[in-house]
This record gives C-alpha cells, structure tokens and sequence, in this order.
C-alpha cells in the first residue's frame, strides 16, 4: 500500500444519506495507509450508521454533539476543526452543502467546517434531482468558489427504485485517490503549485425533447488528461465536464455539466484562476425550444428551429474583470486546420489554440492519439502525433514555462 497518507489525520464527517454505509469501507481504506481517521456523525447520518459501528472501526471516539459537555469543556469543535490535515464529508448530503454555502454553523459539522482551515473534500451524493436543482448547483459553484475540492458525485442506479442518475456517491478508493492528491506534498516538479487552473472537457448535451439532444463525438480524453496532467504539475484544478463515461482524475475538483450553458456558468462560478484551457466541444447550436414531451413520428420530418450557444471561450478571453493570465482554447476542425484557428485565435481574443484535425480518418474523436498544432501570437508549433496523456503534459510543461516568464 502507499504510505502517502502514512501519519495524516483526516477528519471524517458522515452525513445523512443511504450511501453511508460506505464510509465505513472509506475509514478501513484510509487506516490501511497508514492515516488516522476521527469521525464526526451527523444527527442524520445517525439514521444510517452508529457511533458505535464507526468507532470500532476508527478505534477512537466519535462525536456527534456540539453541545456535548464532555467534549466542549475545552472548546472541542475548535479542536476537531484546527487537529487534523483535512476534512472529508462523505456523504454530503445537499442539505449539508447548503448549510456550508450559506455559513450556517448550527450542529458541531457545520461549526467544524466552519471554524477549520485545513482543505475540505465533498464526497458528495443525492437523488439526481436534487444534484441538477438549480439551488444545489449554486450551492456547489460557490464552495468550488470558495476553494472547496469535490470528488464524484458518478453515474448510476440510485436507491429508490427505478431511479438513476448522477447522485451516487464516489466509492471510497476514489475518495481516497482525491484525499492523496490533496495532501500531496508540493515538489520541486510541481510547477504549477499554487496555481488555479479551469479545464473544460467533454460534449455537452442540448436537448431537443426528454429523450433526444444534439451532441458531438468528443470523447473527453484530451481534456481529462489535460485536467490530471496539470493536477499532477501542482495545480489546483477545476474540471468542468460534460456527459461523458471517463472516470474523473484524481485531485481534481470536477463539475459536471449537460449544456453549453450549465458549462459557461461553472466556469464563470469557478473564476477567479490563473489559466482557462477550454478544451470541451462545446455544441454550436441549441434548439430554440425544448419540447416537454417526446416528440412523435409522423408523416413528415418536423423543423427544428436552432439558436446559437453562449461562446464559452470568447465569454472568458474577452472578459474585463477575473480574466485569466492565460487562455487557451482548442479548435477541432477537418480542414484548413491552421488557417481555422489563426482565424480563432484572433475572433475569440485567446493567447494559444491548441488546433487538430478530428476528421473520422484521424480517430482523434474517442481514440487516444492526438496530433496537434500549438498556434500563438508568434506562430505555430506543430507537435508529433502522440498519446493523448503526452499532449497534456507538454502543453502542461508550455502552460508552467509561460506563467514563469511573466513573474
């Protein structure tokens, strides 16, 4: 096993949900690295799990109580918040995220999230409608904001029966992953230390009716390992994504989108950051309206009148204020690849395209080899055909070289 977190003390708050019962495998997973787990179980969460069941497996004492008169004598909620290397909330529930978005401090978990200073991990998990509710997404685009790191949530069957979705909390080897990432200590390889870094990745999805959208082949690929190359330089990372089925890096905040519009909001929500790499094939078009039931076959085709989606990338280069010192977007095209994104690196007012060529010949869309062109300002560097994961780490390389140039 890695000893990576041989030694660290992570603070384990189990909040109200099904998925609970995990935390009892996350606990056993994280004592087998060598780290010391304290749990603090929420009023909720102990509807799922025990004091006991946890303590037995932490071999220490659980909290529950803020007004506890054995634990508070010596202001133990400042004690929890302030002796350990991170917090981890697995599940947090959207009811748990909201309290911490609004600063509410009313039980001994809010008041330790609160009152800590150490990096906060969301494991988050819910019903799908309660992920994609518009005041849960606000809720998450302000503690992303606020420098909060999420892992998950992922695809799948939900508790209730029949449900599925994005709602289940990540399974404990990922929330691990995420726990290892962030306590990583910062090497001398770590370029991007202390840099925030925004990638989008993916398609998105524009719906037509509730059973068909408009969308494209990207597969995510590039982005992701765009994402993972720039955590593994020492950035903080926040991977905005569309629907695709790749698991998500480790130690990375990720935000998951459907729409053109749902991807410029978490942007937006995630800005401020040092570097923007827009690497997402973002749909052009959207349909005007969106039908609320399936639209049915008939004896003719029916129209489908189109509206143009926000332009992410020139959203963000040509903003006034919370720019980033470096933009970069990405330009698939099939032909005059070169000359295309001359043209969008000037229209879109970014620093570098990053330009391929996805006609299906390539198999760059869904494959795992790109061949790419690097056009700046002061031309065009056209790389190798190589892995994906190669492109990343030297466009990751490039990113760190020019943001120490401009110290």
């Amino acid at each position: 096993m890695t000893e990576m977190l041989k030694d660290k003390r992570i603070l384990l708050i189990i909040g109200g949900g099904i998925a609970a019962y995990k935390s009892l495998d996350l606990i056993r997973r994280l004592k087998e690295r060598g780290a010391g787990v304290r749990c603090i179980i929420t009023k909720a969460g102990e509807e799922f799990v025990t004091p006991l069941s946890a303590g037995a497996i932490t071999g220490e004492r659980v909290f529950t109580d803020l007004f506890d008169p054995e634990s508070e004598f010596d202001v133990g909620h400042i004690r929890l918040a302030r002796e350990c290397d991170l917090v981890a909330v697995a599940p947090a529930t959207a009811d748990l995220m909201a309290k911490m978005a609004g600063g509410h401090a009313n039980d001994l978990a809010t008041a330790v999230l609160l009152a800590t200073d150490k990096k906060i991990l969301l494991a988050p998990a819910m019903n799908p409608r309660m992920w994609g509710n518009a005041a849960t997404r606000r809720n998450v685009a302000q503690l992303v904001s606020d420098g909060v790191a999420l892992v998950g949530p992922n695809e799948g069957e939900m508790a209730e029966r029949g449900e599925a979705g994005v709602g289940r909390m990540a399974e404990p080897l990922e929330i691990v992953a995420a726990i290892e990432g962030l306590l990583a200590k910062p090497q001398a390889s770590r370029p991007l230390t202390g840099k925030r870094i925004i990638v989008t990745s993916g398609p998105t999805h524009e719906p037509i009716d509730p059973v068909r959208y408009i969308a494209n082949r990207s597969s995510g690929k590039q982005g992701h390992a765009i994402a993972a190359a720039a955590a593994a330089a020492g950035a903080d990372v926040v991977l905005v994504r569309g629907p695709v089925s790749l698991p998500d890096p480790s130690g990375v905040t990720v935000i998951k989108v459907e729409t053109a519009q749902e991807m410029l909001n978490a942007v937006e929500s995630a800005l401020p950051a040092d570097v923007a790499v827009f690497a997402a094939a973002v749909a052009d078009w959207r349909a005007a309206e969106t039908n609320t039931q399936k639209i049915k076959k008939g004896s003719k085709a029916p129209a489908l009148p189109l509206t143009e989606n926000p332009d992410i990338l020139a959203a963000v280069a040509q903003r006034k204020s919370k720019r980033p010192q470096l933009v970069v977007g990405f330009a698939a095209e099939t032909d005059n690849v070169i000359a295309n994104a001359k043209d969008k690196l000037k229209t879109k007012g970014c620093d570098w395209i990053v330009a391929n060529d996805v006609s299906p010949s390539t198999g760059t869309f869904g494959g795992d080899r790109n061949t790419v062109h690097l056009v700046t300002a002061s031309g065009v560097d056209s790389w190798p055909p190589q892995s994906k994961e190669q492109v990343a780490k030297n466009l990751v390389a490039r990113i760190a070289a020019a943001l120490g140039k401009a110290k």
